[in-house]
């Protein structure tokens, strides 16, 4: 099929600039020792249910907050370990997010991102820089995954994260009267407030596409490892993701067969409208009625990629390898003749590879599955929040930073940024919380020295 015409004039930024070395060597600050036990301890001021950018820029707004007694439960029992195991198994370099994007909290004087970049400008590369000098200027610009998991690490070391962290499945969040009980694998950890940070999750794919059984051989969903080895790939999803797949199996010298069930792809500098990043965009969700919610995130939060792809993906296309399936459902997916897989799409028409990748998009967790139904109180898929603390109306020592704020802050609470304004409300009601529950945080929550580091 030929490419979607491209109507208008826009600028479009040379693909060179995904191509950030990974894997350098950082300075990295002295490690602090871990405590010497396995398990988390049973009891603590606040929780933190999960450790990616989000519970890292609590964990460190707290700390400015005069609040230490802090536990951060993870799965992987390390500070964004997780999303950084996701952007290398895509073969992500950069990130869309720009460089005042960055997990930590407004109105501290700490080392940000841009700082934590031109304090190490011999390890940047020529393109790298000019993206730093873009940054200053006021433009945009793209971080490279390298140096924001430096930074992230700089974060977790200069805030006592990583020794507040331990590898823990929680299984339960249970309020309780005057205080939360957190279930885990490793046992249970008391709380006065629980704050978390879920990230999203994967859209599964409709049962319709290959009924009641298994998972057909041979296809696999956008964060489990690809089978090495194949001549034809089948690519579904018209997201960041999907373009990533796509490049990387370009790279590998592959056929490529993307099913883009949009009408055409939708190429765009952030992953949500850039207007919503700032006050009066996020007033347009907060205090608006229900409906009206509901509709600015049907009509904003819609799949994209990053400018950067354009030029290499029509060019692959131009070049016969890839051939991109636009605006057709998949109505079923089977195992096909001599180990391949086979979609069917909405005209008829079958594409079949020897692999294929779903890339569905993500949801919002918004707490079902660990608090009690009754405590979430969900409606159209999203949590009953208190709108200036974002805690769970009905369980309120329990709050939420993430996506699944996005009925309060809008659709930029899936995004870095986002987490940085949920964090600052979060934060500050946690530490009001426990001034009233007598409970003393340090001299820095009362301003009585210096919060930068």
């Amino acid at each position: 099929m030929t490419a979607a015409p491209v109507t208008g004039t826009s600028f479009v930024p040379g693909p060179h600039l995904l191509g950030s070395p990974r894997g350098r060597d950082w300075p990295r600050p002295p490690a602090p020792p871990r405590p010497g036990r396995d398990e988390p301890p049973p009891r603590a001021d606040v929780v933190v249910v999960g450790a990616g950018p989000a519970g890292l820029a609590v964990t460190s707004a707290l700390w400015h907050h005069g609040v230490r007694d802090v536990v951060v439960l993870d799965r992987g029992g390390r500070a964004c370990g997780r999303f950084f195991a996701r952007t290398d198994r895509l073969g992500q370099r950069v990130l869309r997010s720009p460089y005042e994007h960055h997990p930590g909290v407004e109105g501290f004087r700490d080392c940000e991102l841009l700082d934590f970049a031109r304090l190490h400008w011999g390890r940047l590369t020529p393109v790298e820089r000019r993206e730093v000098r873009m940054a200053q200027a006021g433009h945009r610009s793209v971080v490279p995954v390298d140096v924001f998991e430096a930074y992230c690490e700089h974060v977790a070391a200069t805030h006592e994260v990583a020794e507040k962290t331990w590898r823990a499945v929680v299984r339960e969040v249970l309020p309780a009267d005057g205080e939360v009980v957190v279930r885990t694998d490793r046992g249970p950890v008391t709380a006065r407030h629980v704050v978390l940070c879920p990230g999203e999750e994967r859209v599964a794919a409709p049962p319709s596409w290959w009924g009641d059984g298994p998972v057909p051989a041979g296809v696999s969903y956008w964060d489990e490892p690809v089978p090495p080895g194949a001549g034809r790939q089948v690519v579904v999803g018209a997201g960041l993701t999907a373009a990533h797949l796509v490049s990387g199996a370009l790279e590998a010298g592959r056929e490529v067969h993307w099913v883009v069930r949009a009408a055409a792809e939708h190429y765009q500098c952030a992953d949500v409208n850039a207007k919503f990043f700032r006050p009066e965009g996020r007033a347009r969700i907060g205090g608006v009625p229900w409906a009206d919610r509901l509709g600015l995130f049907a009509r904003y939060r819609r799949a994209s990629i990053m400018f950067e792809f354009r030029p290499a993906l029509e060019r692959a296309e131009a070049d016969g390898r890839l051939v991109v399936h636009r605006g057709e459902e998949v109505t079923r997916v089977a195992a096909g003749r001599g180990g391949t897989v086979e979609l069917r799409l909405g005209d008829g028409r079958r594409v079949a590879g020897d692999n294929a990748v779903l890339a569905l998009g993500t949801k919002p967790e918004i707490g079902l599955g660990l608090l009690p139904a009754s405590a979430v109180g969900a409606r159209d898929g999203w949590p009953d929040l208190d709108e200036r603390t974002l805690a769970y109306t009905r369980a309120p020592r329990v709050s939420v930073v993430g996506a699944a704020a996005g009925m309060v802050l809008g659709p930029a609470a899936r995004n870095i940024d986002g987490h940085r304004v949920a964090t600052a409300r979060v934060a500050d009601a946690v530490a009001r919380g426990l001034r009233r529950d007598g409970v003393g945080v340090d001299a820095l929550s009362r301003g009585e020295v210096g919060a930068g580091v």
